[in-house]
């Protein structure tokens, strides 16, 4: 025997605690990847983006998106277009009974022009601005003449690309053209058209008025209706 004592054997406990520790985060990992163990309908969201709720509670659907309300003007996707491309909206269509052929068609209660071609095919449509009297009978009539400047009666003004199709009572000729222009300013705003303004004849924006000047040769149809 030999005369040294014997180191005394200590139990280790950080090691017992780390191992207890391990053996825990794997039994819960192993319930939960189960599905025993509830979670909780608060906790973070998954990878996905989505709040995990437990199976026991039902998935709540999200309410359905509201229609979005059209901007006043915009144009509906339901009608025809007016030219390749281009969607118009109900009062822009053209008007049922406005004859048949190639033509240009006037309302006056709508305050707008369509270029319709031999093929029934609007070519064009915009807004104007007619007559504030009542100097306009609805009906057929031609393009009897045409001058790419004019002036106005009592020298009110000049204007361009007249196409005249009727006459007033008063003997003065009635028909399309631009804007007038008088000492320098513009009678109207572009904005302004849609609604009557002249004084007999239908006024038009520039781009327009040199669109009819080329549509429009004389014999062309005009059909004028409410």
């Amino acid at each position: 025997m030999s005369g040294r004592r014997r180191a005394e054997v200590r139990p280790r406990y950080g090691r017992i605690g780390a191992a207890l520790s391990s053996m825990g985060v794997t039994a819960v990992a192993v319930l939960g990847g189960t599905g025993m163990l509830p979670s909780a309908a608060g906790e973070p969201a998954g990878s996905d983006g989505a709040i995990t709720t437990s199976a026991s509670e039902p998935r709540t659907p999200a309410p359905a998106p509201k229609p979005r309300e059209r901007d006043r003007g915009e144009r509906d996707v339901d009608a025809p277009p007016s030219t390749p491309g281009e969607r118009v909206v109900t009062s822009e269509l053209l008007p049922s009974d406005s004859g048949t052929g190639r033509r240009v068609v006037f309302s006056e209660d709508r305050q707008r022009v369509w270029l319709v071609g031999a093929d029934e095919q609007v070519r064009r449509t915009y807004p104007v601005s007619g007559s504030i009297h009542d100097n306009l009978d609805l009906g057929t009539y031609s393009v009897y003449s045409r001058s790419e400047n004019a002036v106005g009666i009592d020298d009110s003004g000049t204007m361009r690309w007249f196409v005249r199709f009727t006459q007033g009572d008063s003997g003065a000729a009635i028909g399309f053209h631009d804007i007038p222009v008088d000492e320098g300013e513009r009678v109207q705003t572009v904005g302004e058209l849609g609604t009557p303004t002249s004084h007999g004849c239908i006024r038009q924006r520039t781009a327009d008025a040199r669109a009819m000047w080329d549509f429009a040769p004389l014999g062309t149809t005009v059909v004028v209706v409410p």
